[in-house]
């Protein structure tokens, strides 16, 4: 009877205690809601000049806000400096910098997702005397970082290499730039998980000093490297193209040292590696520092991994004599695997049969037997009889070795479609 009256007595206290509870509360009880979505107020960004800025308005508003941000660098801007661009530059911005000279302005880009460009005309980036960090004009560490229509003038540093760009982090893209008279045009640090790809740019005039080697474009142990639609002459006994690289393709390029040229080898691979050389024209001047023209594992083993694959080649040899080809198996205790096929060799040279691999399609003839392309003779007559000579190449591991371009003069590459009448060398 207590019990009951108990009950009675105290139920209506009870419900008025869940009926007052917190919307919030009842809410976090009931396992099929969730609170409402708070009210959108807006989001803090940073400007192109360094500032942080409230963004308000809806999420609409704000995507189009939350696009890569563009800085413009140059004379007659509010950022003037391309130093103090890349101090101020953000992830995910886009950089375009003014036609112009830009004196003694080394710069450090460490921040992801840029994009560097020169806009208009392309903007000369000369070091004057000076450099990041005593190793170039500009050094990269960023994530993934491209560099667009920019040329770089003049690196020294006291260690004798400084580059136009020193590489030593991250994926880097550099595409249509411009590298002439530095110590060394990119230089790269010795990290497996580093990617450079080089499009359509030009590399030249190495200083002419007897005391170093300047090597024009000079990869470390990096992971990959690729090379295409490049230019690269006027060397100085270093080398045009050095990589360390694990893995390397080098397509459609014209690395041709010139009559004014001295470089060492045009194309080393000093430790092997994986290397597809495919649809380029390799010449060595009659100045040679060195006989050999390509030249693979010259230092020994690097990379677990290590096998040459030369298609649709055309090499030059300038000189009276000397190696279109220069492979040193004995350096890897065992027969590297090298596939040469359907590369056209001109002037006089040595192209020795590998021990493993494939033999097929290579032709030798004279200098007066092609006609001009860009000022060098590479192309075969329309009526050449090596016209339709030589067979496909095929594949190497699921790489396709028949060239898809060739070299464009004076820079870059344009898409190519052989016929039937299949020649050896790089032009069809």
């Amino acid at each position: 009877m207590i019990r009951e009256r108990f009950r009675r007595r105290f139920l209506p206290f009870g419900l008025a205690l869940l009926l007052l509870a917190p919307a919030g509360w009842v809410t976090a009880q009931s396992p099929d809601k969730l609170p409402p979505a708070p009210d959108y107020i807006g989001e803090i960004r940073r400007s192109p000049d360094g500032q942080l800025k409230t963004v308000v308005g809806d999420p609409k508003q704000f995507a189009v806000a939350a696009k890569p941000a563009t800085m413009v660098v140059g004379p007659g801007e509010k950022i003037t400096s391309i130093t103090e661009a890349a101090r101020l530059a953000q992830d995910g911005d886009v950089i375009e910098i003014r036609p112009g000279d830009y004196h003694g302005q080394p710069a450090i880009w460490t921040k992801n997702e840029l994009i560097i460009r020169g806009a208009g005309g392309r903007p000369v980036m000369l070091a004057d005397g000076k450099s990041a960090e005593g190793k170039a004009i500009w050094v990269v560490r960023g994530g993934k970082v491209r560099i667009e229509n920019i040329e770089f003038r003049g690196a020294r540093v006291a260690s004798r290499n400084g580059a136009g760009i020193r590489f030593e982090k991250g994926n880097l893209t550099v595409q249509s730039c411009t590298f002439f008279d530095n110590e060394m045009g990119i230089l790269t640090a010795n990290l497996e998980e580093l990617t450079l790809e080089v499009i359509d740019s030009e590399f030249g005039d190495a200083p002419r000093d007897k005391n170093d080697l300047h090597h024009l474009l000079y990869v470390g142990a990096i992971g990959k490297f690729v090379l295409r639609g490049s230019r690269l002459s006027n060397g100085h006994i270093g080398h045009l193209v050095k990589s360390r690289a694990r893995e390397n393709h080098i397509l459609y390029n014209m690395l041709v040292d010139g009559a004014g040229g001295r470089a060492s080898y045009e194309l080393e691979f000093p430790n092997g590696g994986l290397a597809y050389v495919i649809g380029n024209a390799i010449g060595q001047s009659a100045g040679t520092d060195n006989p050999s023209i390509v030249s693979y594992g010259a230092e020994g083993r690097r990379w677990s991994d290590n096998a040459l694959y030369m298609a649709h080649n055309t090499l030059l040899n300038d000189s009276h004599a000397g190696k279109f080809l220069n492979v040193f198996a004995e350096k890897f205790g065992t027969d590297v695997e090298v596939w040469l096929l359907n590369n056209l060799l001109v002037g006089t040279g040595d192209l020795v049969k590998p021990a493993q691999g494939r033999f097929d399609g290579n032709r030798q003839i004279a200098r007066g037997e092609l006609i001009d392309f860009g000022g060098v003779p590479l192309r075969l007559t329309n009526l050449s009889p090596l016209r339709g000579a030589v067979r496909p190449p095929g594949q190497a591991r699921g790489i396709e070795l028949m060239p898809g371009a060739e070299f464009r003069f004076p820079v870059g590459s344009r898409l190519m479609r052989p016929t039937s009448m299949l020649a050896p060398g790089a032009f069809q």
